[in-house]
């Protein structure tokens, strides 16, 4: 949204902090998704909960057609509440608790991708105790590294998620002795924000060359899931608010060999760029040689910036006054509580309307109560009875 098109009379009598999400721009973009995949029908997008599990916007997702990629039985139950079909639904996780699995069983969940031979034996022994076959794809770890933060890189092997590439096949044949068991793809997730397509080419490679090594081997592979990733650009909001979901699904439809179905877990890309924390500036202070905008938003609200010391763009939605460089920080009692330094902005003021902008992806999603603040509120540009 560009700055002057947020409704400041409206926001003037709720409590900051709080995010407001453009739901017209997220239906747009999920019209965009679907449109790039006309062609391939058998191709599936699933929406990675753990990105914004808000049950407003959960709905307006599961009421476009999108499947969801869960990695946690409160995200299975969030889904399942918001409308999401359970055959539409798969579940991954690195560590699925017993009562996780035994919901995603007793749902009826179209599959869990297993990220472990331990976790195959526990998933099987629970399937066959309740009656019921588990679907299962394996999470493979294709030991590759994508271009993005250290932190949200998951597809190297020295990451903790998924089995060995050069591994996966005798895991395979141990699930095609189990009768509770049924073994129906691959699946695959090698980090997050990636804007290199060349990243997904090499996933490709990899994918093509084990599902053939499998297939000469006698074992088929139902279909793929490819995991996400897509990143978008935080720096330019208003020239480029979608993701270029057309170089990346262009990407698998050029080099992903095979005509089997194909799964997408996209989460980041499609929620990103509709969610904005808003944010009131409680004082300004000149410090010897910097200015700090010190606002009531906290890395409790976004934990981005601190955690992975990822940057958004920061709006001053009150002002056009002159421009300055300012360090925008929040009121926690830590000292890594800053959402960018030298940042510049229109002249701010006490009470000013300040914007962190593409927040819609794990940001109220990873909201806490953090010195004793409340967990921010939510705003919608198109359903404010919502509110």
């Amino acid at each position: 949204m560009l700055k002057g098109e947020y409704p400041l009379e409206r926001f003037r009598d709720l409590r900051t902090p709080f995010y407001y999400y453009d739901t017209a721009l997220l239906q747009r973009t999920l019209e965009t998704v679907r449109a790039a995949l006309q062609d391939r029908p058998s191709w599936e997008v699933h929406y990675a909960v753990k990105a914004n599990r808000n049950p407003v916007l959960l709905r307006q997702i599961a009421a476009a057609g999108l499947g969801a990629d869960c990695v946690s039985g409160g995200e299975i139950q969030a889904a399942l509440d918001a409308g999401f079909a359970p055959e539409g639904i798969v579940y991954a996780g690195v560590g699925k608790a017993d009562w996780e699995i035994r919901l995603g069983l007793s749902k009826g969940i179209c599959r869990f991708n297993v990220e472990s031979e331990a976790e195959l034996e526990v998933i099987a022994d629970m399937a066959a105790e309740m009656g019921l076959v588990a679907p299962v794809s394996f999470r493979v770890n294709p030991d590759i590294g994508a271009h993005t933060l250290s932190g949200i890189t998951t597809g190297l092997a020295e990451n903790k998620f998924g089995i060995y590439h050069g591994s996966v096949e005798p895991v395979i044949r141990r699930a095609l002795q189990m009768p509770s068991v049924r073994f129906l793809g691959l699946h695959f997730h090698i980090g997050s924000q990636i804007l290199d397509m060349q990243d997904f080419v090499m996933l490709c490679n990899r994918i093509n060359g084990l599902t053939e090594q499998l297939e000469r081997g006698g074992i088929p592979v139902e279909d793929i899931n490819v995991g996400g990733g897509l990143g978008i650009e935080y720096g330019h909001p208003n020239h480029l608010p979608m993701a270029d979901f057309e170089s990346y699904f262009g990407t698998f439809k050029r080099h992903l060999q095979g005509h089997r179905p194909v799964r997408f877990e996209l989460g980041r890309s499609l929620i990103a760029s509709c969610g904005t924390l808003i944010s009131r500036v409680l004082y300004v202070k000149e410090g010897l040689s910097r200015r700090f905008a010190i606002l009531d938003a906290g890395m409790n609200d976004l934990v981005r910036p601190a955690m992975y010391h990822a940057a958004h763009r920061i709006e001053n939605l009150s002002s056009d006054g002159p421009e300055q460089a300012y360090d925008v920080v929040g009121p926690i009692c830590e000292s890594s509580d800053v959402f960018g330094k030298d940042v510049v902005l229109n002249e701010c003021r006490r009470g000013d309307f300040v914007a962190l902008r593409s927040a819609g992806a794990y940001g109220e999603s990873m909201a806490s109560t953090y010195n004793g603040r409340p967990l921010p509120g939510s705003v919608f540009s198109e359903n404010p009875a919502e509110e």
